[in-house]
């Protein structure tokens, strides 16, 4: 039957959650303990003002996230001075300067969404569309806030308000269903959470170092901050560095891949060819579950590779038309490539896998609650918490979350009033409802639990995109509003990191008060800054210059989606029958891999890949061919799982010395450059 799970399930994922729990441990019993200290107040400063505008640059330049460099120089940095005041730090404070890193760097704070807004309303994509973007959003193109690159104009306060509140509801939605969605999944179903290891160990490697408890952790961490150093030369430093005097960057590994389509196209038309060239897609490759791995490849390969050329073989007509791929066209490349074979096949059929994926997650979750009533789990529950881990009420919880929700539902009946001398009638408020009370809280249930099993989630494509289109709303102010469709399931997942490191709860509510009101001062001026000091993108930011335009083309169709014949294109991509087959075939090969009782998380992976570029699945199953069968033998299997987290740890690390090295010395020339003398 369907959804019939092996009868060792239940073991099995006991024994993956002991094996990934040794990992952090040090044999003895894990003390939860406050790690929200001085040291880290004065960590967040540190990263906010020294770390942060390094993040921005590297996006703009690399397209790289700067939040795992961040969080590894800092707790490295911040761990040897201790050390030599003699004050080593506790790993529970290492964590808090690991967890406050990522916060505070990670995607530019929350004033990147202006500094995108600029953009795109004076981008030519969006020329036409210029009246249909509202003010609450950005300010009009012949805006003197605009002309001068400037957020200190009066234009700009009801975005920058706007900005504010989002942020404040943002992190009471996540800690509050976060918390619910941990409990339910890993006190109640006792979800081993795989990747949730990587932080966690980092940690107590590091913790070891400043402590007469060295052991291996710390040396192969080192291993892993040494070859993130070598690498990180050649792959961030050199096109930071010579992005300072050069009008086009070296890039002596393509950044973000490396684009194999123009030279494949005669012979595999459409096929989705290329590779991505951080080697850090090998280090994933060893951490993550080899089945998922597999399943990933298999599926990308399969589809994007293999199948691709194959359908369009298939499709092409006499007169040079095609059925199959119509949108298709040599010379597109990967991205441009992607998009259209995505619109003519692939998102239907993703679609379709989502869905069936998320009918299993239900119907495992509703197995799980029935059968946790019927033993008085309950109980066992309310029993194995550790009474000293920071646990606050799930009331209380649940109440943050609702609160947030709440605060979305009133900004969207307040933003979304819709034209009545047009005829154009208010946003249906039941879909905003429907969406924040409904779809987000049991979508993020099934998405925590798919997580805690095989550490990777599940999307439904354009879910949002088509409710709009369903609502029959026609202004484009609905793509810009705080509607509360969110995926929280990933959440869960942090709070698992949480306990594995010996931190009380707690230290997280006082680090998220802290790094508020931090990261609103930091993002707002130094995106200032960047902007005042030349246009954004520009020809010293090579990933903006060339990956936004492309960004700014798909969200002016999204912008004129909702008008009338503007679905014309996405009933068109949307192919009911197609979702539909994919919804069945993919119930029917999990059935199959649950009555031979093969690793189900293959299934997930396979399920996972369908719709990715085989550009980053590639090299990452080389890493966990590499790892299975030559490095779990030269070091034995036991050992090599338990040092791929904190190798992992380790590259993230030295990749984020070397990458703030080259970002000190350009942000050092941009701000000589701009003197006046």
């Amino acid at each position: 039957m369907a959804g019939t799970e092996p009868e060792n399930k239940v073991d099995a994922i006991e024994e993956a959650r002991r094996h990934y729990e040794t990992i952090t441990t040090t044999g003895t019993e894990t003390k939860f303990e406050d790690g929200f200290t001085w040291k880290a107040i004065i960590g967040a400063v540190f990263i906010a003002f020294i770390m942060l505008p390094g993040g921005m640059y590297l996006g703009l330049v690399a397209g790289a996230d700067l939040g795992p460099a961040a969080q590894w120089v800092t707790i490295v940095l911040f761990s040897e001075v201790a050390r030599r005041s003699f004050m080593p730090l506790k790993r529970q404070e290492i964590y808090i300067l690991y967890y406050v890193a990522g916060s505070l760097a990670s995607g530019g704070g929350p004033f990147f969404g202006m500094i995108w807004n600029q953009y795109l309303i004076q981008s030519p994509q969006v020329a036409k569309l210029v009246h249909e973007i509202p003010g609450w959003v950005v300010p009009r193109p012949n805006s003197p806030a605009l002309l001068q690159r400037t957020f200190l104009h009066p234009d700009w306060t009801i975005p920058i308000l706007l900005v504010v509140i989002t942020s404040v509801l943002g992190r009471l939605n996540w800690i509050g269903m976060g918390y619910f969605l941990f409990r339910v999944t890993s006190d109640v179903e006792r979800l081993p959470f795989p990747l949730a290891p990587i932080a966690a160990s980092g940690a107590t490697a590091l913790a070891e170092a400043g402590s007469k408890e060295e052991s291996w952790r710390w040396r192969v961490f080192s291993i892993g901050t040494m070859i993130g150093l070598l690498f990180g030369f050649i792959y961030v430093f050199v096109p930071i560095f010579t992005g300072m005097f050069l009008s086009k960057p070296v890039q002596i590994i393509p950044i973000p891949f490396i684009d194999f389509v123009p030279n494949t196209e005669n012979i595999l038309p459409a096929a989705m060819t290329g590779l991505v060239g951080d080697i850090g897609t090998l280090f994933v490759g060893f951490v993550l579950p080899f089945p998922i791995v597999a399943g990933s490849f298999c599926g990308s390969v399969l589809c994007q590779i293999i199948a691709n050329p194959i359908l369009y073989s298939i499709g092409r007509q006499p007169d040079g038309t095609n059925t199959i791929f119509p949108n298709w066209r040599h010379g597109m490349g990967t991205l441009q490539g992607k998009v259209s074979l995505d619109l003519d096949l692939w998102m239907s059929v993703g679609a379709g896998m989502a869905l069936a994926i998320a009918c299993i997650g239900l119907y495992s979750v509703i197995k799980t609650l029935r059968k946790a009533r019927g033993e008085g789990e309950r109980q066992r529950l309310r029993s194995s918490v550790p009474p000293d881990r920071g646990d606050f009420p799930i009331s209380l919880a649940i109440s943050m979350w609702l609160f947030a929700t709440i605060g979305y539902i009133v900004l969207c009946a307040i933003l979304l009033k819709g034209d009545p001398a047009k005829g154009i009638a208010a946003f249906p408020i039941w879909m905003v409802l429907f969406f924040g009370l409904v779809w987000t809280p049991l979508f993020s249930y099934v998405n925590a639990r798919l997580i805690g099993l095989t550490g990777m989630g599940v999307g439904i494509p354009y879910m949002h995109q088509t409710a709009v289109l369903l609502s029959h709303y026609q202004r484009a102010d609905v793509w810009f509003a705080p509607i509360p469709w969110s995926d929280l399931g990933g959440t869960a997942q942090r709070f698992r990191e949480v306990e594995l490191t010996g931190t009380k709860f707690t230290s997280i509510i006082k680090a998220e008060v802290m790094t508020f009101s931090i990261i609103m001062v930091a993002s707002f001026g130094f995106w200032a800054f960047f902007w005042h000091t030349s246009p954004i993108p520009a020809p010293q930011f090579p990933y903006a210059q060339k990956m936004w335009p492309i960004r700014a083309t798909m969200e002016s169709i999204w912008l004129t989606a909702n008008k009338p014949g503007g679905a014309n294109w996405l009933l068109k991509a949307l192919k009911f029958d197609v979702i539909g087959y994919s919804f069945g075939g993919g119930l029917v090969i999990y059935a199959i891999m649950s009555a031979l009782k093969l690793p189900l998380m293959f299934f997930y992976g396979f399920i996972g890949g369908i719709g990715g570029l085989p550009h980053g699945t590639i090299p990452t199953f080389a890493g966990a061919l590499l790892g299975r069968f030559y490095m779990a033998k030269r070091f034995g299997a036991a050992n090599w799982s338990k040092y791929t987290p904190v190798l992992l740890a380790g590259y993230s690390c030295g990749m984020g010395l070397i990458g703030m090295a080259g970002i000190a010395l350009a942000l050092i020339a941009k701000s000589v450059n701009f003197l006046p003398f």
